[in-house]
């Protein structure tokens, strides 16, 4: 979950680089939020983080070629760039669901729920913006 947050983080900071727009940068801002909340239960729970500090940089291969996949999505146009917001916030929101899920965890189902909402936040800033 830390390193899908920073991977919703990295794309909208690296698609701001191609089409700025205040979207991109506000909800960079909050996946930034989201990325800390994660890590601070990492080491609640003496995990180790398996996030690195470069933009677009990612241990688990699997999100690193989806990373890769949805950048050259996102780079074609602004609204490409808005459709991979989209897809970003829907798997989010199902591998959030996934992870209330699966956990007993008080305080990190409580974090996961945090999450969801802001990811259900997200997905209609984009769905808005696509709309007109």
């Amino acid at each position: 979950m830390r390193e899908e947050e920073k991977l919703a983080r990295d794309m909208y900071l690296t698609l701001n680089t191609y089409f700025p727009a205040k979207i991109f940068t506000n909800i960079a801002a909050s996946e930034q939020k989201h990325f800390d909340a994660l890590g601070k239960k990492l080491v609640l729970y003496g995990i180790d983080d398996p996030a690195t500090d470069q933009i677009g940089v990612f241990t688990d291969p699997d999100l690193q070629a989806l990373y890769n996949d949805l950048l050259a999505q996102g780079m074609v146009s602004y609204v490409a760039a808005l459709e991979v917001g989209v897809i970003i916030e829907e798997a989010d929101l199902t591998d959030l669901e996934v992870a209330i899920e699966g956990t007993d965890s008080v305080p990190l189902a409580r974090t996961y729920q945090h999450l969801l909402t802001g990811s259900e936040h997200h997905l209609a800033a984009f769905t808005r913006l696509l709309a007109k």
